[in-house]
């Protein structure tokens, strides 16, 4: 991570520890091998699909090969009251395949972490866990043999839901909101249960700041803050925290998760796990209410899809729609028992053969060039703070649209490679 020495995230905990008493019942999760991950039961990870506890689906957009990746995995170490979803958002010329490795990687480095820990480890346990995983994660791209992530990444928003606990870790701007019916009128509410790690958060923009990194927009999208190197108006970052992006690990950029515990209770119903593509042109409450509505279970992560599309295309319509991703978790484990000729309900996943293997050759995979239509002064006008995590925290969209070097595309994840990493990153 070179000079920069990142604080850990801090714990939200709606309901405590529940204590420690020392009689703890020692169980040891079960890891599987990577290379047995595809048959393993009640794991998703496919473009379409859904298990006992949830659905899954994800979009294409207009800017090339979809670069996300998501995750249900129920029963997972080995624990039949243990689900983990996750949504990975890629990004950069190798964003899919990093994405990907993470999908795979990341449960696996979990489980590790969580090992030797007992049945009812407490939420600061948990929160070691999953920071000790993270780090493991960034710490294996980093070395991996084939997989340049100089200047490619990806975000991870992953839940862990235990009983009646959900435990929680982010970097980047895919988001977890969570639905809970209201005690009065029976109405869903939207409740934002991470926060999205973006550049001018104040607290990132200082850590970025001290370790040389700067923060500003570019001109033709004010409301976009990016992260810059200090010597080169590259490559532009739009989250403060991400795996990979080894090329601005040095000025700020960490892969630490902020860590966040919410005890659930009976008035909670789901939790969509979304990347930017949908938070972009959706509120939390709009999300919340389309899954709500959906008259199928099994359909419902379809149908926020969909409907984020619709959006993109009505407030966006000279823009390249984002790529969507959308994992819907249900709290009370239940599915619905719909008739299906072809697969079962242990491990549903359609289009098994749009998964691509990192190993396998892939579609033409996006390119970044340089421009040179950069601001060098600081102009981020956007505001926001990690304070009322545990509270409903609105969405915000962003408003502008700005001019790319094929037609008009709407905040890219990275603008342009440096210099000294063209070949590198595209050859």
């Amino acid at each position: 991570m070179g000079n920069c020495v990142a604080r850990s995230g801090t714990a939200v905990d709606a309901g405590g520890d529940g204590g420690e008493d020392g009689k703890r019942r020692r169980r040891r999760w079960k890891t599987p091998r990577e290379d047995q991950l595809g048959m393993v039961p009640g794991r998703i990870f496919s473009n379409e699909g859904r298990s006992r506890t949830a659905t899954v689906y994800t979009q294409q957009g207009r800017k090339g090969i979809n670069q996300e990746a998501m995750l249900v995995w129920d029963g997972f170490g080995g624990k039949d009251e243990s689900v983990l979803s996750g949504v990975f958002d890629g990004h950069g010329p190798h964003g899919h395949v990093v994405a990907r490795r993470v999908r795979d990687s990341l449960p696996l480095r979990l489980m590790s972490a969580a090992r030797d820990s007992g049945a009812d480890m407490p939420a600061a346990a948990w929160r070691k866990a999953f920071a000790r995983a993270y780090k493991a994660m960034d710490k294996d791209l980093r070395s991996h043999p084939s997989l340049d992530c100089f200047c490619s990444g990806s975000t991870a928003v992953t839940v862990l839901k235990l009983g009646s606990d959900l435990y929680m870790a982010n970097i980047g701007d895919s988001r977890a909101v969570l639905g809970s019916r209201e005690a009065t009128g029976g109405g869903m509410v939207a409740v934002q249960l991470t926060v999205d790690l973006k550049p001018d958060v104040p607290s990132e923009a200082e850590r970025i700041k001290k370790c040389r990194g700067r923060v500003f927009a570019l001109q033709d999208e004010p409301e976009v803050p990016r992260v810059w190197l200090p010597f080169d108006d590259a490559p532009g970052l739009a989250m403060a925290r991400a795996f990979g992006d080894f090329c601005l690990k040095d000025y700020g950029v960490i892969s630490v998760p902020e860590f966040f515990h919410w005890s659930l209770t009976e008035k909670d119903q789901f939790v969509i796990l979304a990347s930017d593509g949908v938070w972009d042109v959706l509120s939390n409450q709009e999300a919340v209410d389309i899954v709500s509505a959906s008259p199928s279970r099994s359909k419902a992560a379809k149908s926020l899809v969909e409907a984020a599309t619709r959006e993109w295309k009505t407030k966006y319509p000279t823009s390249k729609i984002d790529d969507c991703a959308v994992v819907c978790l249900y709290l009370d484990g239940k599915m619905d028992h719909e008739r299906d000729s072809t697969a079962s309900l242990d491990n549903i996943s359609i289009e098994e053969g749009s998964v691509a293997d990192p190993n396998e050759p892939q579609e033409q995979e996006p390119t970044l060039t340089r421009n040179f239509t950069v601001r060098t002064v600081a102009g981020s006008t956007q505001e926001k703070t990690l304070a009322g995590v545990d509270a409903r925290i609105a969405g915000v969209a962003n408003d502008q649209n700005w001019s790319g070097l094929d037609g008009v595309t709407r905040v890219n994840s990275l603008v342009q490679l440096p210099r000294f990493s063209e070949e590198r990153a595209i050859g």
